[in-house]
């Protein structure tokens, strides 16, 4: 099979080299002449290890640069565009050159279905609001078969080499047969897990991925200034003494296992600490902005949950079946429990029949809060007295009794039965 690259800068050019370095015969072009030029030179027009290498070894082989932009679409089953897509003023991205890059595709295509692939860096929702209109549009107009795929890219400078050619994970948005063939076919010898997902989701992963991480360096940052304005803290000990937690290494708890959504975080340690390392930051002369954020995400999503809940079940005589009181699983610890002000939210919204069931702390959160509800004995009986149900806490009794629980409609605020991604060791076959 045969892919064309357009755009030849870090992401493009890795692309090209890589897909040529797995067997695949790849046309690179870019509009900047200086810089094909140079290519053609088997020189790296930019910094990055083990790109020379590759490009001395490719090119003239699999790897073409000196095909026109006719020949190489017309010659290959896959077109990944990655053209520059740089930030507007107001944030916005700047599509010109990848809805350009979409429309040449069109005008040089003849013959044979084939799929356009977006690996430029978009906003969640660009494919689908954007570029998938667009695409729709020229399809009426030039009558060309051309599909539509995103292929986000996860690749880190100084290691881009490495992270295309042994992918911890290929990511791919697409939403229609014909282009998943195609997409299954270019992935198949990275023996890699491949996730089919929606244009959405795809370009949302980037953003997580990328978002988290900027985020944790802030988190330090911030962390570090005030460590600096309370004085007589040795950051970067701090810091290494931190990464020594073992659920960095994955006991007891992965940390992946933090960084999943749920109703918001309680029981007597997180609030408490998070609240008072933010309350001694403000005495000391410094706003801790990310640890009051953080503060007030937890307290809004808890709003969040409580108002999707009363959107969706307008009769305030349904009777609300409340699965789990604890913090957490493993616990009958109830303080500062999502599920207490969960609870406290739908009596204030008008729900008075609310009935709970957990499996270890029923009678500890009946006497710390005494809120007006009912308690069931075990989770048969709150199931059977339930029209609603409401996963608060992500007990293993309850993941074991999937069936009985999804028998009536389920707010699974855990995700305790989320479809999570299953991927083969390697693309799977679709035909």
């Amino acid at each position: 099979m045969m892919i064309t690259v357009l755009g030849l800068g870090f992401v493009g050019l890795t692309t090209a080299l890589g897909f040529s370095k797995k067997g695949f015969k790849v046309y690179g072009i870019d509009v900047n002449q200086e810089r094909v030029a140079k290519i053609k030179n088997y020189e790296v027009p930019f910094y990055e290890p083990h790109l020379d290498e590759a490009l001395r070894e490719e090119l003239g082989q699999n790897f073409i640069v000196d095909a026109s932009l006719h020949e190489a679409v017309n010659d290959s089953k896959a077109i990944i565009i990655c053209v520059g897509t740089p930030g507007n003023p107001d944030g916005s991205a700047n599509l010109t050159y990848l809805l350009s890059a979409v429309k040449d595709v069109f005008e040089a295509s003849e013959g044979d279905f084939k799929v356009i692939v977006t690996k430029s860096t978009v906003p969640p929702s660009t494919v689908s609001r954007k570029v998938k209109p667009y695409v729709d549009q020229l399809n009426q107009q030039y009558n060309k078969p051309i599909g539509l795929a995103s292929n986000p890219e996860f690749l880190r400078e100084g290691y881009a080499w490495d992270d295309f050619m042994n992918p911890d994970r290929v990511v791919i948005g697409v939403e229609d047969e014909r282009s998943k063939e195609v997409l299954n076919q270019i992935y198949l010898p990275f023996n890699a897990p491949v996730h089919y997902v929606t244009y959405n989701s795809a370009e949302f992963i980037k953003y997580l991925s990328n978002t988290l991480l900027s985020t944790l360096i802030s988190f330090s940052n911030e962390m570090s200034m005030i460590a600096e304005h309370i004085g007589d803290i040795d950051v970067p000990s701090a810091f290494k003494i931190l990464h020594q937690d073992k659920r960095w290494t994955g006991a007891p708890a992965n940390m992946a296992s933090y960084v999943f959504p749920g109703c918001g975080y309680g029981g007597y340690c997180l609030p408490k600490d998070t609240a008072a390392l933010a309350s001694i930051a403000k005495e000391n002369g410094f706003e801790a902005k990310i640890l009051e954020g953080n503060l007030r995400i937890n307290d809004e999503i808890m709003d969040f949950m409580a108002n999707k809940i009363a959107a969706a079940v307008p009769n305030k005589e349904a009777t609300i079946g409340i699965l789990g009181l604890a913090f957490k699983s493993g616990s009958d610890d109830v303080r500062l429990s999502p599920s207490k002000f969960i609870i406290e939210k739908l009596l204030a919204k008008g729900y008075s029949r609310i009935v709970a069931y957990d499996p270890m702390a029923n009678e500890v959160f009946d006497k710390e809060f005494k809120l007006p509800i009912a308690y069931a004995d075990s989770l048969e009986s709150l199931v059977e007295q339930a029209d609603e149900l409401v996963l608060l806490t992500s007990w293993a009794e309850f993941k074991q009794n999937k069936e009985l629980i999804t028998s009536k409609r389920l707010f699974d605020f855990r995700y305790a039965f989320a479809e999570l991604p299953k991927p083969p060791v390697a693309a799977e076959s679709v035909a």
